[in-house]
């Protein structure tokens, strides 16, 4: 079952992308900003016995560490660089532009959005690494 990492300050979009992605029969993890997001990879301390997730949800406005720094922390590591990205933010154009130059981006979403559609473009990326879903 792919395993997705949620990094976002704001507990109701947590709440609700957990409720939708469970759903699907996804395992999602979170973290409240790119500080603690690192943690939980096993980045920063260094812990490679951390599993890396499938793919990262990642809201850009945070406290502590936002989400271009913490996409810029993971590009500079070998277990970080290959997990793809789908930027969810309220942020408009420009944050787009910053973050489709980035090669581990594979979708950026802005807020609000429609659960349906984010569960099908989520399955759409982790099919097009070859990740299975098992529900």
């Amino acid at each position: 079952m792919p395993v997705i990492m949620v990094v976002d300050d704001e507990p109701d979009i947590v709440t609700l992308l957990r409720f939708a992605l469970e759903k699907e029969g996804y395992t999602v993890t979170e973290a409240g900003n790119g500080q603690i997001a690192l943690e939980r990879l096993g980045l920063e301390p260094v812990n490679p016995a951390l599993p890396l997730p499938d793919l990262i949800v990642l809201d850009i406005m945070m406290p502590v560490m936002d989400g271009y720094q913490l996409n810029m922390r993971l590009q500079t590591e070998p277990r970080g660089k290959d997990i793809p990205i789908l930027v969810l933010t309220a942020k408009g154009q420009k944050m787009r532009d910053l973050f489709e130059m980035a090669p581990n981006v594979a979708a950026y979403v802005q807020k609000p959005f429609d659960p349906k559609m984010l569960r099908e473009l989520i399955a759409g990326i982790l099919a097009s690494r070859g990740e299975k879903k098992n529900v």
